[in-house]
């Protein structure tokens, strides 16, 4: 009560006593943690991490010594040949789309193995019809349900599956559809299934929302290449923009010609200042993942005290740092994420609308009062104004700060 003066001391000792009994689950999630800051800090230590590397050169950018080595760090947590990390890559789905039309060509086909993909992505794919879409280069795509909205459909998968079949694709998060996130052991029995059927099927990862949360990663379990931003988890919360690609050493140099120009790939490309907040961020993120992940296991308890459905459930294992609830009414969603914006270090007075964001095909209504722009690692909420009006909160660098917000959510939706 001394803590929180503002909230109603009856949500506070039902707080209290969902602490004690989430206790079990916190510990998971700690344990988790310390083994990804053992992975990050070996990495860090094994490739010499030294206050040089922080500089950034100019012009072209050749020969910075500490972009090189931030790449070789990222491809030794994530255990793969080769990555590609870059200020360049401005958000996750200009990572996606990045990787995609680097990796695919005309008369190529892309299978969706776990339904329709995050709607920020549509244009990009020629689901919505837009310039320079992947469909109007020629590539194609089909998109299989997931089961029961949480398991593969393996046998739509084998049918699908074609001589025209380039990229599997799994997106981890749920995006804007309230099913299960992916966890790295679907992934591996999916890999499995689809490379017995053709091994040059490159198996790709959307990865956003979920580095950190599993103690390994989707490379660890047989994916061909992974995607993710980092002004989510691995930044930190640190990272000013950018975005990374890990995996086979032939398809990032495809990537990184994509990004910059046939020839040159990764030799060129100015870090512009931001090396620092890099590594730093890199550093921290293990720490505040799990922070976020405790936040989603905390609002799901509440919720669910009041009768609303959260998923994951309280008690779930979770596998990226969404947390959705389904509310059931617009005003409720609006009023969900006026109270985190209003509870939030940046921007606390603003008062979050609904509005038409470009990629989204519904009234998007967001709350996000962080230091960098767009940062879904700090304090956010989120949500289309349709049917059934889910929420998706995600981050919080504290659990402390997270458990404010929550309560201040709850107290805004009960009353």
């Amino acid at each position: 009560m001394f803590a929180y003066p503002d909230i109603d001391p009856k949500l506070l000792t039902i707080a209290e006593n969902k602490e004690k009994e989430l206790s079990a689950v916190f510990q998971s999630v700690e344990d988790i943690s310390e083994a990804n800051q053992y992975k990050v800090l070996s990495s860090f230590i094994k490739n010499r991490v030294c206050e040089a590397d922080f500089n950034s050169g100019s012009g072209y950018g050749y020969n910075e010594v500490g972009r090189e080595k931030l790449e070789q760090v990222y491809a030794d947590i994530f255990h793969t040949e080769d990555a590609l990390v870059r200020p360049q890559i401005i958000c996750g789905t200009h990572a996606l789309y990045l990787a995609l039309s680097a990796i695919t060509l005309p008369g190529d086909e892309i299978l969706f193995m776990t339904g329709s993909p995050y709607d920020s992505l549509e244009q990009s794919i020629g689901i919505t019809d837009s310039p320079n879409s992947l469909k109007e280069h020629g590539i194609t795509h089909k998109i299989i349900p997931m089961l029961n909205g949480c398991d593969f459909d393996f046998d739509a998968i084998r049918n699908a599956i074609s001589e025209h079949t380039k990229v599997a694709y799994i997106q981890r998060s749920k995006g804007y559809v309230n099913r299960p996130s992916i966890s790295c052991d679907q992934i591996r029995d999916v890999v499995s299934f689809v490379k017995q059927i053709r091994d040059n099927i490159i198996v790709f990862v959307d990865n956003c929302y979920g580095e950190f949360v599993e103690a390994i990663e989707p490379t660890d379990v047989g994916c061909d290449i992974c995607v993710g931003s980092l002004i989510k988890n691995p930044g930190g919360g640190l990272a000013p923009m950018g975005g990374y690609i890990v995996g086979r050493k032939d398809l990032i140099e495809r990537c990184a010609y994509r990004l910059t120009a046939p020839g040159l790939g990764k030799e060129i490309g100015g870090s512009l200042g931001s090396l620092k907040s890099f590594y730093q961020g890199l550093s921290l993120a293990p720490k505040v993942v799990g922070e976020a992940v405790k936040n989603a296991h905390f609002l799901a308890a509440m919720y669910e005290n009041f009768g609303y459905y959260a998923s994951p459930a309280s008690h779930e294992t979770h596998h990226c740092i969404v947390e959705a609830v389904d509310l059931n009414d617009p005003e409720k969603v609006i009023a969900f994420c006026r109270a985190i914006q209003h509870a939030s270090f940046v921007d606390s007075y603003v008062t979050p609308e609904p509005y038409d964001m470009p990629g989204y095909q519904d009234k998007v209504i967001m709350a996000s009062g962080a230091f960098m722009n767009g940062s879904s690692l700090e304090l956010s909420a989120d949500g289309p104004i349709r049917e059934p009006y889910t929420v998706y909160f995600q981050g919080g660098l504290s659990y402390e700060h997270g458990k404010y917000a929550i309560l201040r959510s709850l107290q805004a939706i009960l009353t």
